[in-house]
């Protein structure tokens, strides 16, 4: 039986949040590998299409891949790589963005969120973020790539690759499997411990309602305790009407394994379930945390990694790209 491929990246533009973890890299590290031929890539390009800091994106490429192998990635079993290591990405980018339209681009919802805010100012947005959807169809065609796990905040995207791979197909031949987007089984979606309305997103980092893989224990249980709950009476599972409570509950239960509305009715006050939720937490977060500290120990052994993972993607990218060269009408070199 053919393995399913699945391809799936992190992009560097902040600490990676207990959100990223519970939602995604648990996950990942889950995912069988006897079922499923795995890519997992730090997306760095993606985080120069807004104001940055080199240094820093550096920095946080390295410790997201670092991040990656220490939730459980296998390198042995996966391939981890980072995506500017591997040119396949941007030479099949422009040629998508030659079957793309502008139309297309300028309806994905976070350019027209992005561009509306810095207009908003009297600013304006960089080139590359009205074009990165081309770049992120390309992370993912580039590997014949069956399966991309993501949230419901970029299923636009894969749609996307999905309507450009027909697109190439139908104009020049078939080159591209068209991928699907898939949601996890059970989709842990943590919200801001301040704001139980918005994702814990690792972009914002205004600190009190973000708990980052990084945080030391004591700064996590400061942060869950100090959790807004809701004006109700009693521990109820309501993700409408008592969103901050519910938040906790389904963070424990991602924690623990259980199920959110059966573990309400173990509490008696918000207290008590904030309690255990921050020690649930700093437990879950442990072994992460010890593995990172040997990992950045030994910088020479992640080094390798990414070398390895690089030299693997590139070879398992390069045919499909070189076959959308051809197929586009380019002279081989």
């Amino acid at each position: 039986m053919e393995m399913t491929r699945v391809f799936s990246g992190v992009k560097p533009t902040g600490h990676l949040t207990l959100g990223n973890y519970l939602g995604a890299l648990r996950r990942w590290a889950e995912v069988d590998q006897h079922q499923a031929d795995a890519l997992f890539c730090v997306v760095d390009l993606h985080a120069l299409t807004v104001d940055h800091d080199p240094a820093r994106v550096r920095r946080l490429s390295r410790q997201a891949a670092t991040l990656l192998l220490a939730s459980g990635l296998d390198p042995k079993r996966r391939t981890v790589f980072v995506q500017s290591h591997v040119d396949e990405h941007a030479r099949l980018s422009y040629l998508l963005e030659c079957v793309a339209t502008d139309g297309e681009m300028r309806r994905m919802i976070q350019y027209k969120e992005k561009a509306a805010r810095e207009q908003g100012r009297g600013g304006s947005v960089r080139l590359s973020l009205l074009t990165y959807p081309a770049l992120m169809a390309a992370d993912i065609l580039a590997y014949d790539t069956d399966e991309v796990p993501v949230g419901e905040d970029q299923t636009q995207h894969v749609e996307l690759a999905r309507d450009l791979a027909v697109r190439f197909n139908h104009r020049y031949g078939h080159t591209f499997v068209v991928p699907r987007a898939t949601a996890p089984k059970v989709a842990a979606r943590v919200m801001n411990l301040q704001d139980p309305m918005s994702k814990m997103g690792k972009s914002d980092d205004s600190g009190p309602g973000i708990v980052y893989l990084l945080d030391e224990p004591e700064v996590v249980r400061k942060k869950v305790m100090r959790a807004v709950t809701d004006s109700g009476q009693g521990v109820v599972y309501d993700r409408e009407e008592r969103p901050g409570v519910a938040n906790l509950l389904e963070i424990l239960a991602a924690c623990e394994g259980g199920d959110p509305e059966a573990l309400s009715g173990a509490y008696a006050s918000y207290g008590a379930l904030k309690k255990d939720t921050a020690e649930a937490v700093v437990e879950v977060l442990r072994p992460v945390q010890e593995r990172h500290r040997e990992l950045c120990a030994d910088p020479g052994y992640v080094d390798g990694v990414l070398r390895a993972g690089a030299e693997k993607a590139r070879e398992m990218a390069r045919p499909t790209v070189d076959a959308a060269y051809r197929a586009i009408g380019l002279l081989p070199a």
